[in-house]
């Protein structure tokens, strides 16, 4: 057997062993379903109400997608004026590092009240989540480049932006592809923070009202749709950095 074959081999095995044992657990203990639901309910629902989960899913990606976006310009923006601006960084680095101390989910119902319960406190609640690691990254990834080659540059004429655009911005990539993945990841847990909070579409809000109507099935089955739009979100950004950074691939003679 392959490599490949045992690295999607061995988490199916796994998962399959943990639902086994949670559906015979659930049966023998004589579990109630609005409780704690056996896994093949669970999988019937998501099924049977898949267009209904998915027309949820479709708000909470488009969510997630500008809030990932929009934490991305921003962090790299910043990024670029802490490494080429000191006195940003002496001002801005530590307040960053502050903000991180607090709860997003204690900011969101001020954004609810300020925007209303329309799609933008969604986003912004992803964006304030997905910013942090972008701009970590991004930092690192702009001040990793060589000293012999930015001397180089500069012996030959090129200004900050031709030195930023053609060497700083392309050498920082792989960083910044790495904050990026993180922040798709967590582009998902902002998206669900502001549907929870207050939303009238998205599977943050149907889990919620679920969740009141003890419908445990049902918020299960959402949790999984959520599980494949971040699993999608995060798919399309390694596809996008498999493309761009595809001179990283490892040769096979």
């Amino acid at each position: 057997m392959s490599d490949r074959a045992r690295r999607i081999l061995a988490p199916i095995l796994l998962l399959a062993f943990l639902f086994g044992a949670w559906e015979l657990a659930v049966r023998v203990a004589g579990v109630p379903g609005y409780i704690l639901p056996p896994p093949s309910r669970i999988v019937v629902t998501f099924f049977v109400q898949f267009g209904f989960l998915g027309s949820h899913a479709l708000v909470t990606l488009a969510e997630m997608a500008f809030g990932l976006l929009l934490g991305s310009v921003s962090g790299m923006v910043l990024a670029a004026a802490i490494v080429y601006v000191p006195l940003i960084e002496w001002a801005v680095h530590p307040l960053i590092i502050a903000s991180q101390m607090i709860p997003v989910f204690a900011i969101a119902p001020l954004l609810i009240v300020w925007l209303g319960y329309g799609l933008w406190p969604k986003v912004i609640v992803a964006a304030l989540i997905c910013f942090f690691p972008v701009a970590i990254n991004a930092v690192d990834g702009l001040r990793s480049t060589d000293g012999e080659t930015i001397d180089l540059f500069r012996s030959l004429g090129a200004t900050r932006w031709q030195m930023f655009v053609k060497l700083r911005l392309p050498g920082s990539l792989p960083a910044l592809f790495t904050g990026w993945k993180i922040a798709a990841t967590l582009a998902v847990v902002g998206a669900t923070i502001g549907e929870w909070v207050g939303a009238s579409r998205g599977l943050g809000f149907l889990m919620r009202e679920s969740n009141a109507r003890l419908r445990i099935d049902v918020v299960f089955a959402a949790i999984l749709m959520l599980a494949a739009v971040g699993l999608l979100l995060f798919g399309a950004v390694r596809i996008i950095e498999r493309v761009v950074l595809r001179w990283r691939r490892p040769t096979v003679d």
